[in-house]
């Protein structure tokens, strides 16, 4: 690799109001405990789409794009790592040698939590990988697994170091990404917690 480079429907009309009798409410529909109007419920949902759609993953050419002499020692020093089904990458708390491209094949990260295990997710073909590591203390978070076959192609930190210092707004975009895969994690499990109450009513 070359571094440089709602819908909302229509509302009812109300009927004329007969001599002597009250008209009705609008029509409410209940969504667990609260009661909400159809138009509430689809902005709720556009609302959700942009959010999703704010903190989505930039292309990796942009992230990484760079002057022709930052692009040339990025090159120079990356290092492309095979591995096979089973293999660690790196594990969590170990030093960080740098940041990781996914290549070829299907890695699972896995990290320990307070005594227990958690699998946070698969890492496929043109992810980075451990961009808090590498921006932060240089500490694994999590441990990276070969679920299958594959390479990565590694950007040693002293050639990342040098690039940030010759050219600082590459570090910034890195940031910016961490920052949307930090938004991106939260916004799954705030969608989890919502949706698992709905499917224990609907159960009901």
């Amino acid at each position: 690799m070359k571094f440089g480079l709602p819908q909302t429907r229509s509302p009812k009309r109300a009927r004329p109001q007969a001599a002597g009798r009250p008209v009705a409410a609008p029509t409410r529909r209940r969504t667990g405990a609260g009661a909400e109007t159809e138009g509430e419920v689809a902005k709720q949902r556009e609302a959700r789409s942009k959010r999703v759609e704010a903190v989505q993953a930039h292309p990796v050419a942009e992230l990484l794009e760079c002057p022709p002499a930052i692009g040339l020692l990025l090159n120079r020093a990356s290092q492309c790592l095979s591995f096979e089904a089973g293999e660690v990458v790196f594990r969590q708390s170990g030093i960080c040698r740098g940041l990781y491209l996914v290549i070829t094949g299907q890695f699972l990260r896995r990290a320990e939590r307070l005594e227990s295990r958690l699998t946070l997710g698969p890492a496929r073909a043109g992810e980075l990988v451990e961009l808090a590591a590498t921006l932060g203390d240089r500490h694994h978070t999590y441990t990276l697994a070969a679920q299958s076959a594959g390479s990565v192609l590694m950007l040693p930190m002293e050639a990342l170091n040098q690039a940030f210092q010759s050219f600082p707004p590459l570090r910034m975009r890195l940031l910016e990404e961490l920052a949307r895969e930090v938004s991106r994690a939260y916004n799954t499990c705030c969608f989890n917690r919502v949706a698992r109450p709905g499917r224990a009513n609907s159960a009901a």
